[in-house]
């Protein structure tokens, strides 16, 4: 493992600190600038959204200026649009933060892409891990989201405005950081093929897998993280415990990182997605026994680490769908798949929880959890046949 994939570990860990810090706030503060109370996670989804709508256009500026020049514009993107959802917080203008949210969901499409350039910095042999190492740096996420959330609550006047202020400071201090990284130069030949047609990349079953059990996996992800923070307030919880809650869940999710990806070489890709499968139902089973803070804890925490083997085998698996060449287009397709469903997912979240409680929330996800599952046996069955000679 070199330098260049630890400096990117930590860049992934200051992208989660902005991901956990706007999961933390952004539905509180929609929560008090909304209309309507079912609206409180639009600025959520507004994150998501934005970036299913950059993913056509990061993909084109990844191919055009290269791996660091475009996430350098994406943290570009990041601190002015954490500067303008501190004054939308100021100006107590609602819209104008989900407008903010919108413009940042170009740096999180940019930075999902990290997870793609790990394989790039590491030998064939050994890209699983380099994945995996790269997603443990979500760790500093873990720790440094709730806790920034938690400590600059007060710190204006406006509650939460210093956390977007503190989140201008973060993506500044991972420009600094990435502009150490060296990636790979794209081959001459690679940059002007453009390898097979997205549709005929999109048609393997390896292909639809990964992009199913990725969107799938991550939406129903956010969908229990981003109404948790308000689900704890309507049960008489305080912002603390929430916070703690975010912070283990997060645990969850990137821990794993050091390990997964040795799970996923000794047992198989599939294996540990399933797996991944069952930790994530075993989340809804302990959510529905009661909304006591250890039940909220120990099901978050059982989400993050489900979440890690299905999203870390999901990436894995992707790598195994396209040739060097279409890595642009492909990885901007399964981008927007997960994008989409986060979309959804997020929008989701505020009404089922606003509207119809945390049971109900509960039961639904269990329909994306029973599609991946399907999702996940049919390709195990589809490389269990005979190869056509």
């Amino acid at each position: 493992m070199n330098r260049n994939l630890w400096l990117l570990a930590i860049c992934q860990g200051l992208f989660l600190t902005n991901n956990v810090t706007f999961i933390a706030i952004n539905g509180l503060v929609g929560l008090a600038l909304a209309p309507l109370g079912w609206m409180a996670t639009l600025p959520v989804m507004g994150y998501v959204v934005g970036g299913a709508l950059s993913t056509g256009l990061v993909a084109r500026t990844q191919k055009r200026f290269g791996r660091k020049t475009s996430f350098q514009l994406g943290l570009g993107v990041a601190v002015l649009s954490a500067l303008l959802c501190c004054y939308a917080a100021y100006s107590r203008h609602f819209w104008l933060l989900v407008a903010a949210t919108v413009v940042a969901g170009y740096y999180n499409a940019n930075a999902q892409l990290y997870r793609f350039a790990a394989a790039e910095l590491a030998l064939p042999a050994f890209r699983e891990k380099a994945v995996s190492l790269v997603m443990a740096g979500g760790l500093i996420g873990a720790i440094a989201g709730p806790n920034l959330a938690a400590g600059t609550r007060t710190l204006t006047a406006v509650p939460f405005a210093g956390a977007y202020l503190a989140l201008s400071v973060v993506a500044l201090l991972a420009m600094v950081l990435l502009a150490f990284i060296h990636f790979p130069p794209t081959p001459p030949q690679q940059a002007a093929s453009g390898g097979r047609p997205l549709r005929e990349i999109m048609r393997q079953p390896v292909f639809i897998v990964a992009a199913a059990a990725g969107a799938l996996g991550f939406g129903v992800m956010n969908l229990l993280m981003a109404a948790t923070p308000i689900a704890m307030q309507v049960c008489g919880l305080p912002f603390s415990d929430a916070a703690l809650v975010l912070e283990w869940h997060v645990i969850g999710m990137f821990a794993p990182g050091f390990f997964t990806g040795h799970l996923i070489k000794r047992f198989g890709t599939l294996s540990i997605m399933g797996i991944g499968l069952a930790l994530n139902v075993a989340c809804v089973l302990i959510a529905l026994s009661g909304v006591e803070l250890h039940q909220f804890l120990a099901a978050l925490f059982l989400l993050g680490v489900g979440w890690n083997f299905l999203f870390t085998g999901a990436t894995t698996l992707a790598l195994t769908a396209y040739r060097p060449e279409e890595k642009d287009k492909a990885q901007g397709a399964l981008n927007f798949c997960v994008f989409a469903v986060l979309a959804l997912s997020s929008l989701a979240s505020g009404v089922l929880v606003t509207t119809q409680g945390w049971t109900l929330l509960n039961l639904g996800s269990l329909l994306p959890l029973g599609l991946t599952g399907l999702a996940l046996g049919w390709l195990a069955l589809q490389r269990r046949r005979p190869a056509t000679p």
